[in-house]
This record gives structure tokens, C-alpha cells and sequence, in this order.
């Protein structure tokens, strides 16, 4: 018999059996067994333990290592912890699943820190790169470039170099926010843009003094663009998109699961891009759990189509549920496209409206009709109070409107007033750690001191008011590495040292939970997972050092040993201690 089948007759056999043992009879053999170290469960019934065993997907039972010593069997695989921590795996609370993937298909521009560095890389891909195919790239930030010789307009460099390095190929070079683009010369012809191109409503074509687009694009005039490349994408044909998509996924998961992502919240997919995920899961060959909101879509295919969509596991080993609808009410703040309720301290405005509160105000009907939830990306402080106003009429008529658990994605920028109507509505603050720290240097110079100071990542006082925070990293925008964004949430440290308003820090415990319990909330899935409690789900992962209690600066230096997703381990460090049977 296969070790698969092995695993499946003695699952069959637990669960007929339940969960408890007839007095005489010896306790179950387990699967999988961890001992030796530290389990950090978070359960408050107990917090802390030595050892666990896994029965099939499931978590058979968590205690003492002589507790779980007797579900060691002849068949049963022993991972030696040696004082290591295991942890419940982490769900990341906001990605893009596909565009992690895809990001790491194309030009990497997080890490270059000059934009003559970035334009050498373009001219690198375009000399592997056939005549007339598109250059894509992601990761590019201006506030990490010093000055230099080059033109700019609104801080972010012309176009005319990536036009002598790609004359032919039309360049795509998506801001590490997502929510800016600076293409070259070509890729404007490719996309009709010229002088007299009005900007698309939410969305800015930036010009230079003589009125000739420099390249910049803000927001929606991003799609101009984003359509003639995906006009030229869909000439291959089907199937070759359908394959590339297949293996962003693919390289999404295998990311994910290297850095101890067992579970992702993804904001969001099309029908067609669910219909893919959900022809790999059925598959099999989805390593990593998915909780996907629907995004892209009119109210009216809403309307028609979120019947026929809706995955809600009802239990077993489920990798895929779609029970969210994604809408965008706002941009971001480093590029100037959150909407504020005061103008902007560096730049005229107060932000973009990408979608009209009137249309996700249908959307929030639609939702309450289907059964789905609402999750509304919100940045800026005008953004956040507005979705908040919109949430709470649709509530008005509700009879348990805490029950709906909406979420706001990002929520990083609040007015005090607004802080506690988090909690007071039942609405989650999805939010990300590590965008804190990544955007803390240059956030006083968008808000102005006072206001920064007052409003930015209101971590602290959201979780003092009762409200639930959920972590992640929005990946692509950041590294999706949890440990990243864990140590970013509880410390607030910048590259340079300094920290970043400090007294909304969150505690190490809070930080796990947001990055385990409370996401699973957010998911409608803390029954499932989110906690290492009997009968839950065996998502589990072995880190290299105990975040909870090293020093602050020795955080970033844990490493994901071992990764386990319903019981079979999905990776394991190569140079990391492990034990066999």
C-alpha cells in the first residue's frame, strides 16, 4: 500500500473512532508527529506546548512530548524540533496571487536604488528580448532614488532614457505600489496616447511643461496601456495565456510555502482568472490555500454570475473558497492618488476616486443579496470615512451586520473619529505591517508632520477599540515573507534605525495572531485554521528561532525550516535541522 493510501485508511479510521479513544484501547498511530521544541498554538485554552500529531490533514492532538510520544507508530514520521518554535501557518491577509507570479516572470526593479540602475535593467531585457515584445517590469519606487542628472516631473524621472535603451519594444514599468506606471515612447503608440489624450476619469496622464505625456501614468490612465499590452498577450491564443497563468500560480505557491504562507487572501481575480485557479485545486495541484475576492467586475456580471462562484468549503481538505467581492475606492499615497480629506502637503489635490461610492454602494447590495463579503481597498483618511459611511447604511437594515465581517483593505490612513466605528461596525482593518516601515520615511513629507503623526497605521489604538486586524504584505507590492511584515508591525524600525511612531506598535502576541487567528476570521475560517487546536486543520510551520522572545533585531534572521500544509510537508529548508522516522 502507497504511503497516500496508508495516510487516507488511517484518517478513514479516526474519524470513524472521533476524537476520543475507548478506555484499553491504545491511542491512535499518528501521521505525522513534531516534538522536541516549542508550539506556540494560539489558543488561549493553551497557549504553549512541546509537541503535536497530525492524523491525515487534520491535527490529531497538541500537549506534553510524553502526551504525544504515544502516537508515535511504526508508520509515523517524527520531525525532531530541537528547541525550534512551530507556529499555525501564516496566512497572508491581502496578496495578488497572480501577480506575485507574474512578478517574478518579469523585471525586478525593488531593488535598484538609482534609476540609471533601472533602465540598465530594462536594456538588458530588451537585448534577450525579440524585436516589438513588450518589456514588463514591477518594484520601482522614486522615493528610493536620490537625486540625479535626470529630468523630472512630479519627482519621477521622464521617459526618454527607456526610449534609448528599448526604441522598438514597448517598456511597462508598474510602480512597487501598483498604482503608477512609467512606460516608454512605444508603449504610448501602442496605446493611442498622445498630447491631446484626455485623462481617463480616476486617473492621471502626467505632461511635461509643454503639455507631452512624460511617461507617468497615476492610476486608472495606467489601463490605457495595460489594455494594448493585454491586446498584444491574447494574440497567442488561449492556451498560451492559460499556461503562463498556470505557472504564475504555481510560482506563487512555491514562494509562498518557502516562507511559511499556508494560507493567502487574494484581492482579487476575474471569473476567468477563478475559473483557472479552481481547474488547479480540483486538480490537486494547489500546494496553498486560497481565499479569493472577485474583483474586475461589473455589478451587473456580479448580479448574474457570483451564484454559480461561490466556494465554501464545507469541510476536508480544501484549498480553494471564493466568498468576497473586492472593490477600490481610492489610490495610494506615494503616488498621490489616495484620496485625503485636506489637501496633500507636497502636491496640489486631494487624491483620485477610482470607483464611484455610488457603484460600490450597488456592489454592497449585490453582496448582502448573495451572501458574499465586501472588501474595499482604502487608503487615504477621506477614502476610509466614506467606505465607512457607505458600510454602515448598508448595515441599517441588516439584523447582525458584525456577522457580515466586511473588511477594509489597507486602512492606513485614519482620522481619529473614525477609529473606533472599526469595532463599533464589525468591519476588519486588513492591513499590512510591513508598508509602515517601507513607506515611513517619505510619509510625513506627503500628510505633513502633524498629520502623519496623528493618522498614519493607527495599529495600536485600532486594536485598544476591539477591532480585528488582519496582517499580510499586499505581494507584489512588498516581499510576501511574513517575518518581514511580523517584525515591521512590532517594532516599526526603518532602514535607517528609527522608528516609526512608535506607540502604535503591536505586541508579538497580537502580531501572530494577526497573522494566524485573526485572518482566519477575516476568512470566515477560524473554526478551520488559525490555531494549532485538535481537529483543525494541520497547517503548520517550524521557524529557526522564537520570534516571540528573541531580541528585536534577531527577528528578521528567523528562517522557515519546515512548512506543512494539511499534514504533508510542502517544504523543507535545505540546510535546516530535521529529523526522520
Amino acid at each position: 500500500m502507497s504511503s497516500a493510501c496508508a495516510r487516507r485508511g488511517r484518517l478513514a479510521w479516526a474519524l470513524a473512532l472521533g476524537s476520543c479513544v475507548p478506555a484499553g484501547h491504545a491511542p491512535l498511530a499518528a501521521d505525522l508527529v513534531l516534538r522536541g521544541g516549542r508550539v506556540a498554538t494560539v489558543d488561549p485554552s493553551r497557549p504553549e506546548a512541546e509537541a503535536m500529531a497530525i492524523s491525515g490533514h487534520t491535527i490529531l492532538a497538541v500537549g506534553s512530548e510524553a502526551e504525544i510520544d504515544r502516537h508515535v507508530g511504526p508508520g509515523t514520521e517524527v520531525i525532531e524540533l530541537e528547541g525550534r518554535l512551530a507556529i499555525p501557518g501564516f496566512i497572508e491577509g491581502h496578496g495578488h496571487f497572480l501577480s506575485l507570479g507574474e512578478a517574478r516572470s518579469s523585471v525586478d526593479l525593488s531593488g535598484t536604488d538609482s534609476w540609471e540602475e533601472a533602465v540598465s535593467r530594462v536594456g538588458s531585457a530588451v537585448a534577450g528580448s525579440r524585436p516589438g515584445a513588450w518589456i514588463v517590469g514591477r518594484g520601482w519606487h522614486q522615493e528610493r532614488w536620490p537625486p540625479g542628472r535626470e529630468t523630472r516631473v512630479d519627482g519621477v524621472p521622464v521617459n526618454d532614457a527607456l526610449d534609448v535603451v528599448s526604441p522598438g519594444n514597448p517598456v511597462l514599468l508598474t510602480h512597487s505600489s501598483g498604482h503608477a506606471a512609467l512606460v516608454n515612447e512605444a508603449a504610448l503608440r501602442a496605446a493611442g496616447i498622445d498630447p491631446d489624450t484626455p485623462d481617463p476619469p480616476g486617473g492621471t496622464i502626467v505632461r511635461g511643461p509643454g503639455g507631452e505625456p512624460t511617461g507617468l501614468l497615476r492610476e486608472k490612465a495606467q489601463g490605457l496601456v495595460a489594455a494594448a499590452h493585454a491586446a498584444a498577450r491574447a494574440a497567442r491564443g488561449p492556451e498560451a495565456i492559460d499556461a503562463e497563468r498556470r505557472g504564475w500560480a504555481l510560482a506563487a505557491a512555491r514562494e509562498c510555502l518557502s516562507k511559511g504562507i499556508t494560507s493567502f487572501h487574494d484581492a482579487g481575480s476575474g471569473f476567468d482568472e477563478i475559473d483557472l485557479l479552481r481547474r488547479i485545486a480540483t486538480a490537486g495541484e494547489l500546494p496553498v490555500r486560497l481565499y479569493v475576492m472577485v474583483r474586475g467586475e461589473s455589478n451587473e456580471a456580479l448580479d448574474e454570475r457570483l451564484p454559480s462562484y461561490r466556494i465554501v468549503p464545507g469541510g476536508g481538505n480544501a484549498f480553494l473558497t471564493v466568498r468576497a467581492i473586492k472593490r477600490q475606492i481610492d489610490g495610494a499615497l506615494g503616488s498621490h492618488g489616495a484620496w485625503l480629506l485636506e489637501p496633500y502637503a507636497d502636491h496640489p489635490g486631494t487624491g483620485l476616486v477610482l470607483e464611484p461610492v455610488e457603484e460600490i454602494e450597488e456592489t454592497a447590495r449585490i453582496a448582502l443579496r448573495h451572501g458574499f463579503q465586501l472588501a474595499t481597498h482604502a487608503i487615504g483618511d477621506r477614502a476610509n470615512r466614506e467606505v465607512l459611511d457607505l458600510y454602515e447604511r448598508a448595515f441599517a437594515n441588516h439584523p447582525d451586520p458584525r456577522s457580515l465581517r466586511w473588511r477594509i483593505e489597507h486602512a492606513q490612513h485614519l482620522h481619529r473619529d473614525d477609529v473606533p466605528r472599526f469595532s463599533r461596525l464589525g468591519v476588519v482593518a486588513s492591513m499590512q505591517g510591513v508598508h509602515c516601515t517601507s513607506d515611513g520615511p517619505w510619509v510625513p513629507r506627503r500628510l505633513g508632520a502633524e498629520r502623519a503623526a496623528a493618522e498614519s497605521y493607527l495599529w495600536r489604538s485600532l486594536l485598544d477599540s476591539g477591532a480585528v486586524v488582519a496582517n499580510g504584505t499586499d505581494a507584489p507590492v512588498e516581499d510576501v515573507d511574513p517575518i518581514a511584515s511580523f517584525h515591521a508591525s512590532v517594532s516599526r524600525r526603518l532602514a535607517d534605525g528609527s522608528v516609526f511612531l512608535g506607540e502604535q506598535r503591536m505586541t508579538r502576541e497580537e502580531a501572530l495572531r494577526s497573522y494566524t487567528l485573526s485572518a482566519a476570521w477575516a476568512a470566515f475560517e477560524e473554526e478551520l485554521k488559525g490555531s494549532l487546536v485538535p481537529g483543525k486543520l494541520a497547517d503548520v510551520v517550524v521557524l529557526s528561532r522564537d520570534i516571540r522572545e528573541v531580541p528585536e533585531q534577531e527577528i528578521r534572521d528567523a528562517r522557515v525550516d519546515v512548512t506543512i500544509v494539511g499534514g504533508e510537508v510542502r517544504y523543507r529548508r535545505q540546510d535546516s535541522r530535521s529529523g526522520g522516522p
